[in-house]
């Protein structure tokens, strides 16, 4: 049955990609039409290269209005709700939040991820958000993440964008921020910097692994399981490049955690970042974690859960963070009056000399930087790096916007459309203007979670924003205040197709000293 499923609806693409001109001669500015048998697949597939682009398009539309259903060709369970209303959103995430898990489809599609905190519903994610919490919460937390940030910009960005200043070459700035975000959380996390930033930009099989787990996964949101699933067994397509990276991150992240085990044979004493609520003096993540999490239920093997915690992690702080600070210097290259106000805050907020040399920033100075705060959150508002959220509803509801749910039905919240929605954001919901974050008094506004969604809401709203803003504005800073961004004159700037918004064909840019 599963083969007959695979070259049906293998049929139907390649016949749907050669005849898709005539059936969609045109990018369609209504409802994509529902054809018998197929559904909407022939819109879907002509406007798949867009595709947050065009979802945006047809939320918009007024027969819409911010809510729409999916119906997918027979038999392949693609039906499903797109919504961008932020009415139908604080009710599926907050409201009514305990109808809309997660669910067992997002589990199979996710199944790399394992039991760890993105996949968990209920009891299971009450264990990893509490534990979680309370080691974010250390008292010693900032100081190490801090300390490990400000050493990684110091001893690896600095270096590397020196070199491409001196060599004067195009360098793609997505790569370098994916390599800087994945050594600070490697190192927060695991204690251990595999060194991924450094001027000869060695390869690292985990590293790169993660740009082919978020483009397999989106192509798992397409096509029908029995096909994604045949692609597995078989070892051929995105299915194959899946795997490849599944064990690329089990390779590098159990050698990790063996390594820590070793060193800590005996209830596992603290080692140099020793963390004060565990008999030591700093925080120590990775031990605080293994202390945590040992035995804690005897259902999961312990290593096995250990490696699904620590997979979770490193792909929300090296994914999510490095995808932001991309667009975030792609809009300030197009938008060059904001980078002058950025500089002219961190030199009046913070004092700066004229002509001192450079220098990084810390916490306290980056939380001075109000203007900055703005255009990272207008990066995140226009390019949210989750650009959708996936739910399944447990029973029947009816959403604000008066649309009736059944039991079991999918549901997707474009965040992606809702930054970018004119009824929500003024019909200048398109640019980039950092002052709509700035309040009469000079602080950062406030906006409700439903309306920007960036980092989530409701009960599962993402634990490491604090620590992303940190982070963004540490480097963001830095880099502002020191070096001048030239992007590569007509390159095509285009979410790729993934489950995080990244850049499709990076961000080629030359890096040049300030005097």
């Amino acid at each position: 049955m599963a083969i007959f499923f695979f070259f049906f609806f293998l049929c139907l693409i390649l016949f749907y990609y050669n005849l898709k001109k005539i059936l969609c001669p045109k990018k369609t500015t209504s409802a994509p039409k529902k054809w018998p048998i197929i559904g909407m697949m022939p819109a879907a597939l002509q406007n798949v290269s867009r595709a947050h682009d065009y979802i945006t398009e047809v939320l918009q539309l007024q027969e819409c209005n911010g809510t729409f259903i999916f119906k997918g060709p027979l038999f392949a369970n693609l039906d499903m709700v797109f919504t961008a209303d932020p009415a139908d959103v604080h009710h599926i995430l907050s409201k009514n939040f305990l109808n809309y898990p997660k669910g067992p489809e997002f589990k199979k599609i996710f199944d790399i991820l394992g039991d760890g905190i993105f996949n968990a519903d209920s009891q299971l994610w009450e264990i990893h958000r509490k534990l979680t919490m309370s080691l974010l919460k250390s008292a010693n937390f900032q100081t190490v993440l801090e300390r490990i940030i400000w050493q990684k910009v110091e001893d690896g960005l600095i270096p590397v964008l020196d070199h491409f200043a001196e060599t004067k070459v195009f360098v793609d700035f997505q790569e370098i921020f994916q390599r800087f975000t994945f050594d600070s959380i490697s190192k927060l996390l695991l204690d251990y910097d595999p060194c991924s930033l450094s001027i000869d930009l060695p390869y690292i099989p985990c590293e790169k692994a993660f740009n082919d787990i978020v483009e397999a996964l989106l192509h798992r949101h397409i096509l029908p399981e029995s096909c994604w699933k045949l692609m597995e067994i078989v070892g051929i397509g995105k299915e194959r490049s899946l795997n490849r990276a599944r064990l690329a991150c089990d390779q590098f992240i159990y050698s990790c955690i063996r390594i820590n085990k070793e060193k800590r044979p005996k209830g596992f004493p603290q080692g140099p970042n020793q963390t004060a609520g565990h008999s030591g003096v700093e925080f120590d993540f990775l031990t605080s974690l293994m202390e945590d999490y040992q035995n804690k239920d005897k259902k999961y093997d312990s290593n096995l859960f250990m490696k699904d915690v620590f997979l979770n992690l490193i792909l929300a702080g090296r994914d999510t963070t490095s995808a932001t600070l991309t667009w975030l210097f792609w809009l300030i290259s197009k938008n060059p009056l904001v980078e002058n106000k950025i500089r002219e805050e961190i030199e009046t907020e913070l004092k700066i000399k004229k002509g001192e040399k450079w220098r990084v920033f810390n916490i306290e100075e980056s939380s001075k930087l109000v203007y900055l705060h703005g255009a990272i959150n207008e990066a995140l508002r226009l390019y949210p790096p989750v650009a959708l959220e996936h739910k399944e509803s447990k029973e029947s509801d009816i959403l604000p916007s008066g649309l009736h749910i059944d039991s079991n039905t999918k549901v997707v919240l474009s965040f992606y459309s809702l930054g970018r929605m004119e009824s929500i954001w003024g019909k200048d919901c398109l640019e980039f203007k950092p002052e709509r974050w700035i309040s009469k008094r000079g602080n950062v506004k406030h906006e409700p979670s439903f309306k920007f969604p960036a980092f989530n809401a409701g009960p599962r709203t993402c634990i490491g924003k604090d620590m992303a803003y940190i982070q963004m504005k540490m480097a963001a800073a830095t880099i502002i205040h020191n070096y001048q961004i030239q992007a590569l004159e007509g390159h095509s700037a285009q979410p790729r197709d993934s489950i995080i918004l990244q850049m499709k064909h990076g961000f080629p840019v030359k890096i040049s000293k300030r005097n």
